[in-house]
């Protein structure tokens, strides 16, 4: 068959599916409840886009690609639902790093000294940097989990090492 025959949607690539966020073989899929929650308002929102595409019949070629990536999306965020287990930082001890924490952090030696990094540890789907949440796999995490206040920590970051010193450790309980 000539090409001149073939519609260009349908000679298309297939479609590439952003992974979920890493979370490393034989880890626990720990969530906090307000994270659950979060992520069962992502699964309603795209069942929801899906509905919207499975009527759409217009472009049927693009329909088949929305419905390609919105299904393998669904079923990732299924996969991560199926294996939340819930952490209540309400019931976490309140005097050392644990998951659900918010910590603050003072550098001592190394870095900048003097600064503070104030951040939630939290699970992998919850995390984003910018609004001070980071994953409890990711190494800042690892270093001061089971530590407590007034205790101080060697932090590798790269090629650099920081000293630095947990001022104050607090749980949210909503």
């Amino acid at each position: 068959m000539s090409r001149a025959f073939v519609k260009e949607d349908d000679a298309g690539e297939a479609p590439i599916i952003p992974p979920r966020a890493a979370l490393p073989p034989g880890v626990a899929n720990y969530v906090t409840p307000g994270g659950l929650e979060k992520l069962r308002e992502e699964m309603a929102e795209l069942e929801a886009e899906r509905s919207k595409a499975e009527a759409n019949h217009e472009d049927e070629a693009n329909r088949t690609r929305q419905l390609t990536i919105l299904n393998s999306r669904i079923s990732a965020l299924n996969n991560r639902l199926a294996s939340a287990k819930i952490i209540d930082p309400a019931n976490q001890p309140s005097d050392e790093v644990r998951f659900g924490a918010t910590v603050t952090l003072l550098t001592l030696k190394g870095g900048k000294v003097g600064l503070k990094r104030v951040f939630t540890i939290v699970g992998v789907d919850e995390a984003d940097v910018a609004a001070g949440k980071i994953a409890f796999v990711a190494p800042i995490a690892r270093a001061i989990q089971g530590a407590k206040a007034g205790q101080k920590v060697t932090l590798r970051l790269g090629k650099n090492e920081e000293l630095v010193e947990i001022t104050e450790i607090f749980y949210q309980t909503t």
